[in-house]
């Protein structure tokens, strides 16, 4: 897909993990249940948005899952508040979008320190 098709297929599935989030979130009454991982799908494709503007190695995307995860465990600010502070569908996905966007810098930063 071309960058704006990609982009607008990550805004639909965050929507969609919102809406699909919540009815989960009400139905099993735990705030972000492990049975959810929509989340994580849509977190490591805004991580790999970089590789849409570099053309780069597949080692590129193991590289995202890593630089995904790093920031998924450790949650920066405002990650983290996003985990403890909004509930529902909307804190399911929140948390994991704003690492990915994170982890996503660090994906170009590395792209295009390594000219990629």
């Amino acid at each position: 897909l071309p960058l704006v098709g990609y982009i607008g297929v990550i805004v639909a599935a965050t929507l969609i993990g919102i809406w699909a989030s919540t009815v989960v979130v009400e139905r099993l009454r735990i705030q972000d249940p492990g049975v959810i991982v929509w989340d994580e799908f849509v977190g490591q494709w805004i991580t790999l948005t970089p590789l849409l503007i570099w053309t780069a190695s597949a080692w590129w995307i193991l590289v995202g899952f890593v630089v995904f995860r790093i920031f998924d465990i450790w949650k920066p600010w405002p990650a983290s508040w996003a985990d403890r502070k909004v509930k529902g569908g909307l804190g399911v996905m929140l948390d994991d979008v704003l690492a990915a966007v994170y982890a996503a810098l660090v994906m170009a930063v590395l792209l295009a320190w390594r000219g990629a």
